[in-house]
């Protein structure tokens, strides 16, 4: 009994704990502006200069998949110093990949770190770059809808 009572309790501040500062090593994101609470939120954090935004193909980058809310909250952790970049997809329908019209009008919600603006295509690396001390770091990142 007392065993389920403290995996309950633990489970009850799971929320809380997810929303604490970040530590040392730490990066926490706040995903804002999502449509709606269906599917999967999914970032990748990677240094790879070359891979951006596709960083799902860095064997290096830190990918994050949580379920979608009005708000999102997620920590990278265990970060090294350097110059980093994060993609965000909101994977609406939940199928893993980025859906697109025609094969080229993203069909759900993308952002990208600093708010890197997005013509034509995808952002570079250098747009959406920032960098990271080490100590711990807070970002946020507005999802986007062409459609």
């Amino acid at each position: 009994m007392r065993t389920a009572v403290a995996g309950l309790l633990a489970l009850c501040a799971w929320p809380l704990l997810a929303a604490a500062p970040p530590q040392h090593g730490q990066i926490a994101v706040t995903i804002t502006e999502l449509r709606s609470a269906k599917g999967m939120v999914r970032a990748c954090l990677t240094a790879a200069v070359k891979l951006f935004p596709r960083c799902d193909k860095d064997p290096a980058a830190l990918i994050i998949s949580i379920p979608a809310g009005e708000r999102v909250d997620m920590v990278f952790s265990d970060l090294k110093p350097g110059r980093y970049a994060i993609a965000v997809l909101h994977d609406e329908n939940a199928n893993g990949k980025f859906d697109r019209v025609l094969g080229m009008m993203p069909k759900e919600g993308f952002g990208f770190s600093r708010d890197a603006k997005v013509t034509r295509s995808p952002p570079k690396f250098e747009a959406a770059a920032f960098d990271f001390g080490g100590s711990a770091q807070t970002l946020s990142i507005r999802m986007r809808y062409m459609m």
